[in-house]
């Protein structure tokens, strides 16, 4: 491991883990905030003073679901598909004490990094279990959470059996009636993948929806696109009231819109998938 001096005094931290190279990189406009990377591609932001703080657009999208999930300040039992430096984990035992949570990171020599350097707070009731997040999935009682989150990137791509409607099928067994499914997409023109993935979700659920900006849905630039789905109504309104205010507006697709987005997609399964598109070069440049 390896730490450099940086100009406001925190040294950025390098390590090799199982998948690449991890750099931890202090933010400078906030004192014990420190940005995650992986081969270069950031990943995560975590606020140690501040865990409630979500300084990255995906991030907040993904807590609008948490929020939204169940009435404020209500306890859950979240599932966390992709570990990283845990910063969802982190606010939802934030924002919902006394919450249940599992955490599945396949990288094991990363969550040492993370304990070490970005410690989980006390009293925080977050498991974190290494392995694959599909095998993890498995392992998971029937009907045990209250929200998923599908968050799962080698390096910058979503591997392709996480992708599948045989894998959704394992999110709507361990998810109870009622519950939320939340997963982070990363697409760009012509977003053929976020159709496709739009789709396989459509199989599985009576409702999804999709929030991206709008320069995404327009296909002008590569960004994230966070999806919700559930056996039961999803908050659109709010998530749209929401998205739209976000620092980095959003637009929310639902029903007939959605449906014509995703039209002509099929739903991806083990025997068709493939890995999420990786992003161009400049995304993080």
């Amino acid at each position: 491991m390896a730490r450099q001096r940086s100009r406001g005094g925190r040294s950025p931290v390098v390590a090799e883990v199982d998948g690449g190279t991890a750099e931890l990189r202090p933010d400078p406009d906030r004192p014990r905030a420190w940005v995650l990377l992986l081969d270069g591609a950031p990943q995560s932001h975590v606020d140690l003073d501040d865990p409630a703080h979500l300084e990255f657009e995906y991030q907040r999208r993904l807590g609008h679901a948490v929020d939204l999930a169940a009435p404020a300040g209500r306890p859950l039992h979240v599932l966390h598909l992709g570990g990283g430096a845990l910063t969802l984990p982190r606010y939802v035992a934030a924002t919902r004490p006394r919450s249940v949570q599992q955490a599945a990171e396949v990288d094991v020599r990363l969550t040492a990094l993370i304990r070490a350097e970005l410690p989980l707070p006390e009293r925080a009731r977050i498991r974190v279990r290494q392995g694959d997040a599909r095998a993890v999935l498995g392992k998971v009682p029937d009907g045990w959470a209250d929200l998923i989150v599908a968050d799962v990137f080698r390096g910058a791509v979503t591997p392709a059996h996480l992708t599948t409607a045989e894998f959704l099928a394992g999110v709507r067994r361990v998810l109870r009636p009622g519950g939320v499914y939340a997963a982070n997409l990363a697409d760009g023109p012509p977003l053929a993948y976020l159709r496709a993935q739009t789709a396989t979700a459509a199989a599985a659920f009576p409702e999804v929806c999709v929030t991206a900006a709008p320069a995404v849905w327009r296909g002008r630039r590569f960004g994230n696109a966070v999806l919700l789905a559930s056996d039961a109504p999803l908050p659109v309104a709010e998530l749209t009231r929401r998205a739209a205010t976000d620092p980095q507006p959003g637009r929310v697709e639902h029903g007939r819109a959605l449906r014509d987005f995703a039209a002509g997609a099929r739903p991806v399964t083990d025997a068709t998938a493939t890995e999420s598109p990786p992003p161009p070069p400049e995304v993080f440049s």
